[in-house]
């Protein structure tokens, strides 16, 4: 298990890692009908707090993950064993994110037994991975090492969680710190100790691909808020408005991200990737939470939330709004540039994401409402393909040729 070439031509992602993605479809389903769930009730901080642990703990798992893989995966019975108890864990922590995220509504001790547990199995099967990585290749033995060591030690700091049982409000500091470990830990390891060998355009490829996977919460969110208009008015004008808002909404989110020149400059600057890397954090997160959004749409079209059109409509707004700011952000760090034009596209989305609620306000049904926010990527997907691609051109020449 020594490192693969970074410069491997053709890499791209196995059959093994698409099964690995599929756990992580549950995982997000379930964030997201949990966090539905509370939102619909009006109780907006739990649900927030909630999903944000959970998309965290799912998000990072598979991070770590995949940037192993892309520099160590030789697709042997070792492996492959390991990979498939990682599978397991995050259908454990899948299982464990409802009682989470009814302990943090009712504002007592945490429950997060199941959660960490599921967490835990992933990260103990990865630090077996590095250990086999020092055994192998010698001249990386400290960075593995490195890895273990600092992997298995935050864990102990996990599992301790689960038998103090603190309060709420000291768990979400002991989060923060015990997260802030696990992000800082791989970008100290990498600079300080020596560098893991992996593929640029591979790791690229996965994270489209989980982008993709999460973007399948927005279609069920759509399929979900289809029925419930159908449930209520049978096949009428305001069907096809959330048919077409919801599909277009998951289409222009997709479009989006892939104009992303991700994969030439994290080959040509390998050490932007952990900002591009961890800044991939708030995209999938605000995507499964548009998901979520449009779930509440649908509760709000049945008639059955506990809150009003234009909150229902905010949760489905909020998420796009977020995921276009850590683009344009991502986008701007990567390339080192911040162009005017792209600012233009930036704030005219924005509009249209306001437009969207006003309208609401004003009276216009939750499907008018969806209609105009999936307008917030079409007004950059318009500004991309007129202009934009131009100028992308220019800064990815200066950018590559420095």
């Amino acid at each position: 298990m020594v490192g693969r070439n970074p410069d491997e031509p053709h890499r791209t992602a196995t059959p093994l890692e698409l099964l690995f993605d599929l756990t992580f479809v549950v995982a997000f389903s379930q964030a997201g009908t949990q966090a539905a769930r509370l939102l619909e009730l009006g109780h907006f901080a739990p649900a927030i707090i909630g999903f944000t642990i959970a998309v965290f703990a799912i998000c990072l798992a598979w991070i770590n993950y995949s940037w192993l893989a892309s520099a160590y995966d030789n697709d042997d019975i070792f492996f492959r064993v390991a990979t498939m108890v990682q599978m397991l864990g995050v259908l454990v922590l899948a299982l464990g994110l409802p009682p989470a995220f009814h302990s943090i509504d009712a504002g007592e001790h945490l429950d997060n037994g199941v959660l960490v547990a599921g967490y835990v199995i992933m990260r103990v099967a990865t630090v077996a991975l590095w250990l086999r990585i020092a055994r192998h290749d010698p001249s990386r033995r400290r960075t593995a090492l490195a890895y273990a060591s600092v992997v298995g030690a935050i864990q102990v700091g996990w599992v301790t969680t689960i038998f103090i049982n603190p309060s709420l409000p000291v768990m979400l500091g002991i989060f923060v710190a015990l997260g802030t470990l696990e992000l800082l830990g791989p970008y100290v390891i990498e600079h300080r100790v020596g560098g893991t060998p992996w593929h640029a355009h591979h790791i690229a490829e996965r994270y489209g691909l989980l982008v993709i996977i999460t973007l399948g919460e927005v279609v069920l969110g759509t399929i979900l808020a289809i029925s419930a208009v159908v449930e209520e008015q049978k096949w009428t004008l305001e069907a096809a408005l959330v048919a077409f808002g919801g599909t277009a909404l998951a289409f222009g989110m997709w479009w989006v991200y892939f104009t992303m020149p991700s994969a030439k400059v994290l080959h040509r600057f390998r050490e932007r990737g952990f900002m591009w890397g961890y800044g991939h954090l708030a995209i999938f997160g605000s995507i499964a939470a548009t998901g979520a959004g449009l779930h509440v749409a649908a509760y709000e079209i049945q008639g059955v939330a506990h809150i009003d059109e234009v909150a229902a409509m905010l949760t489905v707004a909020v998420p796009v709004g977020i995921f276009l700011v850590a683009l344009f952000t991502i986008y701007s760090l990567l390339l080192r540039e911040f162009d005017r034009f792209h600012i233009l596209l930036f704030v005219l989305s924005m509009a249209a994401l306001v437009a969207a609620v006003l309208a609401v306000v004003a009276g216009a049904s939750m499907g008018t409402g969806i209609v105009l926010t999936a307008c917030a990527p079409l007004v950059v997907i318009v500004g991309y393909e007129t202009l934009g691609h131009r100028h992308q051109a220019a800064a990815l020449h200066r950018a590559l040729d420095k």
